[in-house]
C-alpha cells in the first residue's frame, strides 16, 4: 500500500484540524470582517494590518512568539494554567491556535471584500421595513455575501492543510498528536523515503490546485450572472 498507517494518521489529523480551524475563523472572521469593511480612521488601519501580518511573517516567527506567549513563563501559558488547560505547546489545543491566527487573514478578507460589495444600503431598506439589525445581517448581509463565506471557507481549509512551519514550531511532530501531512511529509523526506514523500507530496499538489481552481470558478460567477 502506498501509504502507510502514520500516513493515514497525518491525514485523519489535518482533517480535523483544518475543519476545527475553519468554523472557529468562520465564527470570529465574520464581525470582525463586517467591521473593517465599515470602519474608518487609523483603528482600522491598525487592526486591518494586525490582521493581514500572518500573510508577510515567516511562519517560524509566529511560531516562535506563539512558544513564548504560552510557554510556562508567558501570560497565555500562565493564563491556561490557571484555568486548568494546561500549557499548550506541542499539543493539538496549540496547534488549533496556532492555526486559527496563522489562517486569519485567508478568512477575514474575502469576507471584508464581500460586505464591501454588499454596502449597507440593502441593511438601511430592510431597516425601514422594521427589521432588527441582526436580523437584517443574518437575512440580508449573510446571504449577498455568501461567496466571499465560500471563499473563505476554501482558503482557510487549505491554508491550515499547507502549513509546515507554525505547526512545527508549537506542535512539534508528536505522531497522533500533532503530527500533520506537511510534517510527515518532511519525516519522510528526512529518512530517506522518498516515494512515500511523493504519494504524499502529490496528494496536496492535486489538492491544492482543486482548491485554486475552485475559488477561481467561484469569482467568475458574479460575471457570468451580470452578463
Amino acid at each position: 500500500m502506498p501509504l502507510g498507517s502514520a500516513d493515514l494518521q497525518a491525514i485523519a489529523l489535518t482533517l480535523r484540524l483544518a475543519t476545527a480551524t475553519t468554523a472557529i475563523l468562520l465564527l470570529l472572521a465574520t464581525p470582525l470582517a463586517w467591521w473593517l469593511a465599515h470602519a474608518r480612521g487609523r483603528w482600522a488601519a491598525v487592526v486591518g494590518a494586525v490582521v493581514a501580518l500572518p500573510l508577510v511573517l515567516p511562519p517560524t516567527v509566529l511560531g516562535f512568539y506563539l512558544l513564548v506567549v504560552f510557554g510556562p513563563q508567558g501570560w497565555g501559558g500562565q493564563l491556561t494554567q490557571a484555568l486548568g488547560l494546561g500549557l499548550l505547546p506541542f499539543t493539538f489545543g496549540g496547534l488549533l491556535v496556532a492555526s486559527v491566527l496563522y489562517s486569519l487573514p485567508f478568512a477575514v478578507q474575502p469576507l471584508q471584500h464581500a460586505f464591501e460589495a454588499v454596502g449597507r444600503r440593502p441593511l438601511e431598506l430592510a431597516a425601514t421595513l422594521r427589521a432588527r439589525p441582526l436580523d437584517a445581517f443574518l437575512t440580508v448581509a449573510v446571504p449577498l455575501a455568501r461567496p466571499g463565506f465560500l471563499t473563505a471557507a476554501i482558503l482557510s481549509f487549505a491554508h491550515t492543510v499547507g502549513e509546515f512551519g507554525v505547526v512545527l514550531m508549537i506542535g512539534g511532530n508528536i505522531p497522533q498528536q500533532t503530527r500533520v501531512v506537511s510534517t510527515q511529509i518532511y519525516g519522510h523526506v528526512e529518512a530517506l523515503e522518498y516515494a512515500q514523500a511523493h504519494w504524499l507530496a502529490g496528494g496536496m499538489l492535486a489538492f491544492s490546485f482543486a482548491v485554486l481552481l475552485g475559488v477561481s470558478l467561484l469569482a467568475r460567477r458574479p460575471a457570468r450572472i451580470g452578463a
